[in-house]
């Protein structure tokens, strides 16, 4: 574990300002002092990633594969060592942190084996007609590209996928990007143990001084100064809506803008359909409480908010929801800030006029613990006080009583953008609710039925992403495949050489690769 930043190869510890690692579960420090990253230090790893570019951005997918695959074999071989730092710094059980670091293997690898074939980078060619009249068609030619530097700026509450090797770091640099990390402050020495497997990998396989890059510091101070920098050309960003707004705003008011991809949380609300909980509330209850407690609450897709038709059927069902999750009781959570602010915004919540507090797990000894808590509201009440929709980041959920199927619509489209939205009742009266369900697919990247928003599976067909603020463009995943596209653009070339040409463009498709020819996809040659 190396307590500098890694710029590149080499590594640096001019700063007078340091991170150590915690351990929420006993609030003792751990060993390890890692220096902030200097403005000086700043520079200098974003110069060399640019210097890094100019190699890295032109190399081919099989070469750009075989380093995604030696990161992951990188990360296995740091053995049991990055489990045990992993769970001193989280407070999450080994179990936990063996199936995060299992995830973030198989997103290497499979960003590995995209990169290999290649026909991603989406190649189309217009062959040219000279003879064509009035006016000749030019040959055109459009691929990928990659954008330049970008800066990633590791989550708090996944500290191997979604942080120093995680989602945004492996899309960019499957895209042909080097990467700068912003280490995030709960977990510095985990994030050094991966950083210094990633920089083995990039020497191993060959790749440029520069291509990866770790530093650590504060968010205000080095992730603004990044930000800001000229020769960044991209961010990936997991965190709270008010520190992600904050750099999009930087990131927008640049003499330059840049693509800022920011994940930013969610309530991820779930529709209960009358008949479900009427024959089925036991066996839903105990589905939801698992996923509200799931981490203890610490995920971007916990359902923190229960919209139903006041009902008997509805009050039982939140007795059985709340003796459910009372059962499973609180836990330690990730740090002491994120403890500190949910308890802090929990007795805000539950202050409000109209809340009705239906259970809370007994308070555990120990430091930063989080209590379970359900609580309900009349559908009036919610939408009378907007600060009952915002997220409360822990194991808590709100149940929302509407009078009648319009209001129930009401509170749906007073909703914020989310990332998931979940529909649980039985198939034969989802029509009846067509339009509630027309309403919460506007709002959400992800629409599930008769399924928990928690446990995001990894593929090309995830949407991990939603309308703001749920996510800074809705247009864009930050999990599976499709996260590649947030760190590339187009690029055409007209009447260029064949022999010049990038290999996916060539005539003779020495790759392989599907192409859109004439309108037409094919393998086939010109």
């Amino acid at each position: 574990m190396i307590e500098a930043n890694l710029i590149g190869f080499s590594t640096s510890a001019e700063g007078d300002t340091f991170t150590a690692g915690y351990n929420p579960a006993t609030a003792e420090t751990l060993h390890g002092q890692f220096p902030g990253a200097t403005e000086g230090e700043i520079k200098r790893t974003v110069q060399l990633a640019s210097s890094a570019f100019h190699v890295y951005g032109k190399i081919s997918g099989t070469k750009k594969a075989k380093f995604l695959n030696a990161i992951a074999d990188e990360i296995l071989a740091l053995g049991d060592g990055l489990i045990e730092r992993c769970c001193d710094e989280s407070g999450l059980p080994e179990a936990r942190i063996i199936g995060e670091r299992g995830r973030t293997i198989g997103q290497l690898r499979m960003f590995a084996d995209l990169v290999a074939k290649g026909s991603w980078i989406e190649a189309s060619i217009d062959t040219a007609q000279p003879d064509r009249a009035p006016v000749p068609k030019p040959d055109l030619r459009r691929m990928l590209v990659p954008l330049g530097p970008v800066v990633v700026f590791a989550a708090s509450n996944f500290p191997l996928a979604f942080s120093t090797a995680g989602g945004d770091t492996v899309s960019a640099l499957a895209g042909g990007n080097p990467v700068i990390v912003k280490a995030h402050g709960a977990h510095p020495g985990t994030s050094s143990l991966v950083g210094s497997a990633i920089i083995k990998a990039a020497q191993k396989t060959g790749m440029p001084d520069g291509v990866f890059s770790l530093l650590h510091g504060s968010g205000s101070k080095v992730g603004q100064t990044l930000i800001l920098h000229s020769g960044v050309k991209a961010a990936g960003f997991t965190g709270s809506q008010t520190a992600g707004r904050i750099l999009y705003d930087l990131a927008n008011k640049r003499k330059v803008p840049i693509p800022f991809f920011a994940e930013m949380g969610s309530i991820n609300p779930v529709l209960v359909l009358p008949n479900i909980v009427k024959n089925s509330a036991s066996q839903t209850a105990e589905m939801l409480a698992g996923s509200i407690t799931m981490g203890v609450g610490q995920f971007c897709t916990n359902p923190g908010l229960i919209v139903g038709l006041e009902s008997e059927s509805l009050r039982s069902f939140i007795n059985e929801l709340g003796q459910a999750l009372s059962g499973i009781g609180g836990g330690v959570m990730l740090s002491d800030k994120i403890s500190g602010n949910y308890n802090s915004e929990l007795d805000a919540a539950l202050n409000q006029q109209g809340i009705t507090v239906e259970s809370r797990s007994e308070n555990q000894e120990g430091p930063n613990r989080g209590r379970t808590t359900l609580a309900s509201v009349s559908g009036d009440t919610f939408l009378e006080n907007p600060r009952l929709a915002k997220e409360i980041f822990g194991p808590f959920s709100l149940v929302v009583k509407c009078r009648e199927q319009h209001q129930l619509d009401q509170v749906l489209r007073s909703l914020d953008g989310q990332l998931t939205g979940s529909v649980i009742g039985e198939e034969n009266e989802l029509n009846e609710f067509q339009t509630s369900i027309d309403l919460l697919q506007e709002k959400v990247g992800r629409l599930i039925f008769n399924s928990v928003p928690t446990g995001v599976e990894v593929g090309p067909s995830m949407q991990h992403g939603g309308p703001y603020p749920a996510s800074s463009d809705s247009r864009f995943t930050s999990v599976g495949t499709g996260a590649i596209y947030r760190f590339v653009r187009p690029l055409s070339v007209q009447n260029w050489p064949n022999s010049q040409l990038p290999d996916e463009l060539k005539n003779e498709n020495p790759l392989n690769i599907w192409r859109m020819i004439d309108h037409q996809w094919t393998k086939d040659s010109i």
